[in-house]
């Protein structure tokens, strides 16, 4: 039920245009919440074209510092959602920079603003991974809220930024700062497809012929969206929270979003050496055309392992149900076909 806007408090949203950022302005809208939102002159904005004259924006970035300052001012809540997801070198400069830098001027302008709370979008990837000579080959490894962060050759260099940009958000509590913090594990949304883990769909809609033998885990955006907004208006402060609805092998995922467009589903696992031989054929590639890899050592990596992330302990403390897999994937599907 939308209320009135006269006496409910500024919202402000970074990376307003991505995946994560779009549904939570929408879910702020739908609320009464006017929202403030922070973009750059260059951003594309299509997925809020419905909605683009109902936000206040503000041009620049979280680099800026005094743009930073100036777009805080009259705002009570702050929602972090800008970031850079890449796992291809040449990106990490500036992934760094934006996750991590960017992150603690975020934290230092909500502190010298006097906001009531912030809430952050981290990343599973944020809670690292386990040394994998410490477990069994194959063993399945469940990880939960109170997973220590420590090196591991599975830990990819985005999940350090998001890591690092964590650590500058629990800076900001120790200063003072109230904040909840949401670790979403691979975010299934209608999203760009060329971006972001929309991706996936593209993949199976062009119906490529190859799937990896790991675990995906995953989380309806509209699940974060509402997750967030809930945790941002409650009186919960300075708590993590992962937000994952389950896991399934990529084969099955693959095969219900193939399903779902009417294709023909990927049908030949990729071996580990398949693996190998790919994100280096696709480096050279990379490197000579300029255009992005489809995979890299980080993501050959990673899509084998079989980690799960336990996302119940939101339920326990908001109001929250997961949408089924199913419900997800059909809905993404059918928004874009059109």
């Amino acid at each position: 039920m939308k209320r009135s806007t006269d006496s409910l408090p500024i919202v402000f949203v970074t990376g307003t245009n991505g995946l994560i950022g779009s549904v939570v302005v929408r879910r702020l809208l739908k609320e009464g919440y006017p929202v403030r939102g922070l973009r750059r002159a260059e951003s594309d904005v299509r997925l809020l074209q419905d909605i683009y004259s109902q936000i206040e924006w503000i041009e620049g970035d979280i680099l800026d510092v005094i743009t930073l300052e100036k777009a805080l001012e009259g705002v009570s809540y702050v929602v972090h959602t800008a970031a850079v997801v890449s796992f291809i070198p040449r990106d990490r400069t500036q992934m760094y920079e934006i996750n991590v830098r960017g992150t603690a001027n975020v934290v230092n302008a909500a502190l010298t603003a006097g906001i009531k709370k912030l809430a952050f979008v981290s990343s599973v990837a944020a809670l690292g991974r386990p040394n994998p000579n410490k477990s069994a080959e194959n063993e399945l490894i469940v990880i939960d809220e109170e997973q220590k962060w420590e090196e591991s050759s599975l830990n990819s260099h985005y999940g350090k930024s998001k890591y690092l940009a964590e650590l500058e958000v629990w800076r900001g509590v120790a200063e003072g700062l109230s904040a909840v913090v949401v670790n979403p594990s691979m975010v299934l949304g209608e999203g760009d497809w060329q971006r972001s883990s929309t991706q996936l769909f593209k993949y199976v809609y062009d119906e490529k012929k190859y799937y990896t033998e790991g675990l995906v885990n995953y989380v309806d955006v509209e699940d974060v969206a509402e997750a967030m907004v809930k945790l941002l208006f409650s009186a919960i402060k300075n708590e993590r929270y992962i937000l994952s609805a389950g896991h399934v092998t990529y084969r099955e995922l693959f095969t219900k979003i193939a399903d779902a467009f009417g294709k023909q589903p990927p049908v030949k696992a990729v071996s580990s050496f398949m693996a190998e031989t790919i994100w280096r054929f696709e480096a050279v590639r990379s490197w000579l055309t300029g255009s992005k890899p489809l995979i890299t050592k980080e993501t050959a990596k990673t899509a084998r392992t079989k980690l799960v992330y336990d996302g119940q302990k939101i339920k326990k403390a908001i109001d929250f149900e997961y949408k089924t897999l199913n419900e997800t994937v059909k809905r993404v599907c059918n928004a874009l076909k059109k």
